[in-house]
């Protein structure tokens, strides 16, 4: 399951969750093409919203309205019974999904403590690249791990 945060606008629009270079991106941290990314039957794409939060007042996207987990992720979840590997993607959803309230690159420092039920992610938008390129690590040490693991699921 990856577990995301909410559309953006693109992507509301299309219906369809990443079908923007953010999707392209995870699809490559993941080692999946897109038909296996999106084919329903393997893999589940729970975003935190399910619908486009709004722009804040400096134009970027707003965080996923809690009301919509609460509403909505218990019933999802009881739906997605049978989940080997949970992949929160962003801060709102490795919060949630994971229980804890460390930032984000704690978060995803510590995949370890997670794996192999689940790999805490950054967002894969472009906002992130300065973090990529600070975080080494996150390719060098994790996206091995994580591939191997979504390989031998799949």
């Amino acid at each position: 399951m990856i577990a995301g945060q909410a559309p953006g606008a693109r992507v509301h629009e299309s219906g369809r969750p990443f079908t923007d270079a953010s999707g392209a991106r995870l699809r490559e941290w993941l080692g999946l093409d897109e038909a296996t990314f999106y084919d329903r039957d393997r893999i589940a794409i729970v975003p935190m919203a399910f619908c486009f939060p709004g722009y804040d007042a400096r134009g970027s996207d707003l965080p996923p309205p809690p009301i919509c987990a609460e509403t909505w992720h218990g019933k999802v979840m009881d739906v997605l019974s049978s989940v080997d590997l949970v992949i929160p993607v962003g801060l709102h959803a490795i919060r949630y999904h994971l229980r804890i309230k460390t930032p984000l690159t704690v978060a995803v420092r510590e995949w370890r403590d997670h794996a192999p039920g689940a790999f805490p992610l950054p967002h894969p938008s472009w906002r992130n690249t300065g973090w990529l390129k600070k975080n080494t690590w996150f390719e060098d040490d994790l996206l091995p791990v994580l591939r191997a693991r979504v390989k031998e699921l799949i």
